[in-house]
């Protein structure tokens, strides 16, 4: 490679982000032992409310034309007194979505509901803005919030109101389901991915003391905890991972519960779920460099603090995965490594930083789909490749919030997809092209020589997991690239929401 002195410094590189990984593996297997020490404990509300409280639902919307109506709907379906829910429809559109929004409104209110449109037209601090200014006029003590995307089930606020009772309890978050998980290969990895989270992670959170998060839609929040916690701020691009940890820092008690499912429709499209991927990743970086001193500072036990630092770090996984694959070249494994380092630094790596990915999810199916989850499991190879093909679009979110890079908060557009037989390629929202899928096209590529090599050289135990990365990176690329070949026609939102 050049001379000794870079042979070490690239071996020290590629042990230390192996060694990175393997942590971030330790901490998932963690997370496993705690969900299946505390999954049978299930929370159970202190008493029942004699009275009903008053609610308020908070629908925060931003250009959501193909969804507003089904979301309007299915809040309009709450089983809850009419008297005592409230309505605020948060919508800071800008398109023809604030139209259709404003009929959708008006036949509410005609119905008898308690039913209030907030527009802004400065969006400042986007969702969280629309949500704090939303608090000013809330009569309701609780409040529930729902993105446009979801479908709340009828028995929603009953299932959930009396955990309230407990005058410490701050919010209750629901467990998000899957309207269009079989749509294609991608929203079924999606739905693992996202299974693996708002099952595990959160049960074994929730269910040991430690400190969990509000997912930032289809969950309750007690309207004093928001206002003692320093209310809602949009100094991140996840403002819901910010509050709960403020929230949680100030002594408020959060409730996560696995059998009340909220479905929601998954992104369809690959620039659509790199967008979220940006946001999520970027924000939770923000975050902890927001909050992460303030927790060490604190007098948390030292448990908690070591596990909200897994939590608000883990990201930073991405931008290790993606220093892995610069770092890896065709020589740096085979046979002619030795069996002493294949004990001791290669099969310890492996068990760690890639068998606990493996244990992770299948645990979550298996847990879900008690009777399927064999099968749900077959998807694996492709949860993997993947987020390895999402490693450079999450580690530049990385970087942009270590480097205090600003950019706006983008929603994730959704366009009513709930069957196979409907198509989201004619429809408007489509994010911004980028030269993203040329750089994970180079890396195909790049991997593409390593498995030939891999196969000349007769290195077939390297074989599974180099075509894992190719496939993954050509897979991405390729889905962010199709929707642009060939080119449509895009109706106008108005031809779609109105039409002759």
């Amino acid at each position: 490679m050049g001379g000794s002195v870079v042979d070490v410094i690239w071996a020290f590189c590629y042990l230390s982000v192996l060694i990175g990984l393997s942590g971030y593996g330790l901490h998932r297997y963690f997370i496993v032992y705690l969900f299946l020490k505390n999954r049978k404990r299930a929370p159970q509300p202190l008493a029942y409310f004699q009275q009903l409280p008053v609610i308020t639902v908070q629908l925060p919307l931003f250009n959501e034309i193909y969804v507003v109506e089904r979301l309007l709907r299915s809040v309009s379906e709450l089983d809850y007194p009419r008297e005592l829910l409230q309505i605020q429809v948060l919508d800071d559109s800008t398109d023809e979505t604030r139209e259709l929004t404003a009929s959708c409104v008006r036949r509410l209110a005609a119905r008898g509901f308690d039913v209030e449109l907030i527009h802004r037209t400065d969006r400042v601090g986007y969702k969280a803005g629309a949500l704090e200014a939303g608090l000013a006029t809330a009569r309701g003590e609780f409040v529930c919030i729902l993105d446009a995307d979801f479908v709340p089930q009828p028995e929603l606020l009953k299932a959930t109101v009396h955990f309230f009772t407990d005058p410490k309890v701050g919010m209750i978050q629901t467990r998000w389901g899957h309207i269009n998980r079989g749509y294609s290969l991608l929203t079924r990895v999606q739905a693992m991915f996202l299974d693996g989270h708002l099952l595990l992670e959160q049960v074994a959170r929730s269910r040991s003391g430690r400190f969990f998060n509000f997912n930032g839609t289809a969950g309750l929040w007690r309207k004093s905890c928001i206002a003692d916690s320093g209310g809602w701020q949009h100094d991140t691009l996840t403002e819901d991972l910010d509050l709960s940890y403020r929230a949680q820092l100030e002594g408020w008690k959060f409730v996560f519960l696995t059998d009340v499912v909220t479905p929601a429709e998954l992104p369809v499209d690959m620039n659509g779920f790199k967008s979220q991927q940006h946001r999520w990743t970027k924000g939770s970086i923000q975050t902890c460099k927001k909050l992460l001193p303030r927790i060490w500072r604190s007098g948390l036990p030292l448990p908690i603090k070591i596990e909200a630092t897994g939590h608000l770090t883990s990201n930073f996984a991405y931008l290790l995965l993606a220093c892995l694959c610069v770092l890896l070249h065709p020589s740096s494994g085979g046979p002619q490594s030795g069996w002493l380092r294949m004990l001791l630094i290669d099969l310890p790596i492996f068990l760690t930083a890639s068998v606990s990915v493996a244990v992770f999810y299948i645990c979550a199916q298996r847990e879900l789909h008690p009777r399927t989850w064999m099968k749900e499991i077959l998807l694996l190879p492709a949860l993997i490749a993947l987020g390895v093909g999402l490693s450079i679009n999450n580690a530049r979110a990385v970087l942009e919030a270590v480097f205090n890079h600003q950019s706006e908060f983008k929603r994730t557009p959704k366009y009513g997809i709930e069957t196979k037989s409907q198509t989201w390629r004619s429809c408007r929202y489509m994010p911004l092209k980028s030269l993203l899928p040329v750089v994970e096209i180079g890396f195909a590529i790049y991997f593409s020589y390593f498995v030939w090599y891999a196969v000349t050289h007769g290195q077939y135990f390297t074989l599974p997991f180099l075509v894992m990365f190719q496939c993954g990176f050509l897979y991405v690329a390729l889905s962010s690239l199709a929707q642009w070949w060939p080119r449509f026609n895009f109706p106008s939102a108005r031809e779609i929401a109105f039409p002759a």
